[in-house]
């Protein structure tokens, strides 16, 4: 009695242990299920490369085309963009943040050259820390960036000394607006553009100056040249508010007999073209330079090392280009 007793009792603790063990398993199976999205999603969020995208000034029009080009290319190929830049145009400013940028250990970086030996050397810190760098809009050459992306400066210069030289039937006087002096882009559009005039005797560069990239400045610096030489029938501008402030400018000073040439497609150009008041002007592609900067970083994570310089195009908008009958209007 006492054996079968003993043998009920092992029988009853199998039972009771093979339904706890049933009871753990079950329940670890249900944790991991419940665990295994979220372990998932972790792993996802952390494979995504962070990239940062330092603009020049944050809320202008050209940047903000820049953020969406590359914002676009980062949901394609799954990466986190974030996008920063000074409130107003400030170099020191965008030393800071690439600096703090490499601090916060960002896969990659996205920015505008400056032409600075300082920022030159924190690009330089990014690329032996393992951080690639591309630099669009304007390159910083003499650094270790990745690739430069972004206009031709030197042939958009060559474009536009051809488009006044055609203008001014190759004789002439010109006085001409760079955004900053120091900027790289800037004087590689200048030389591009002297490299075109210099090839016609009778067509001179009377004076250059800086607008610092400013519209009010743009047009006092204008109606100076228009003051100081009475000579000069063709205002050139080669950053993007030199148009308007040389159209300003013109008309203050010689409402008529004054040919401008603009830079960039600013909706107070575009208008001023349309109103004939303005001959053309040289429209870069800033959507594209972020789109294929993103693309490019793509690429150099997957192994493919991108060309040095990535070339986006540029395109001459003037009356003709309304394609409505607006060039019939003009003198």
């Amino acid at each position: 009695m006492s054996n079968r007793r003993w043998n009920l009792g092992i029988v009853f603790l199998f039972i009771l242990f093979a339904c706890l063990l049933l009871s753990f398993l079950f329940s670890t199976l249900r944790i991991r299920e419940l665990v295994q999205p979220l372990k998932s999603t972790g792993l996802g969020e952390e494979s995504l490369h962070h990239v940062v995208l330092i603009s020049q000034e944050l809320d202008n029009p050209f940047w903000r085309y820049i953020e969406e080009g590359a914002r676009e290319a980062s949901e394609k190929y799954g990466m986190n963009l974030d996008y920063i830049g000074p409130f107003r145009i400030n170099p020191a400013e965008q030393i800071k943040l690439l600096e703090k940028t490499i601090a916060s250990k960002a896969d990659a970086i996205v920015v505008q050259g400056i032409n600075d030996p300082l920022y030159r050397t924190l690009i330089d810190k990014a690329a032996l820390l393992g951080i690639p760098v591309i630099t669009v809009d304007t390159d910083e050459p003499g650094s270790r960036r990745l690739s430069y992306v972004g206009t031709d400066n030197a042939e958009a210069g060559k474009r536009m000394g051809e488009l006044v030289a055609l203008a001014a039937g190759e004789k002439g006087s010109i006085g001409v607006l760079v955004g900053n002096e120091q900027a790289h882009n800037q004087q590689l559009r200048l030389s591009g553009f002297r490299s075109v005039i210099s090839r016609y005797p009778e067509l001179s560069i009377a004076d250059v100056r800086s607008s610092n990239i400013s519209r009010l400045q743009a047009a006092q610096e204008a109606e100076d040249i228009l003051l100081s030489y009475p000579q000069v029938d063709y205002l050139v501008g080669f950053s993007a508010l030199d148009g308007a402030g040389m159209l300003e400018a013109a008309e203050r000073v010689r409402p008529q007999g004054v040919s401008i040439f603009a830079f960039d497609d600013l909706t107070e150009t575009k208008e001023a073209i349309q109103r004939c008041r303005i001959v053309s002007t040289i429209v870069q592609q800033p959507y594209e330079m972020g789109y294929d900067a993103i693309s490019l970083l793509h690429d150099h994570f997957n192994g493919k090392a991108p060309q040095q310089q990535h070339f986006t195009a540029v395109a001459v908008l003037d009356r003709q280009s309304f394609g409505n009958g607006t060039e019939d209007n003009c003198p």
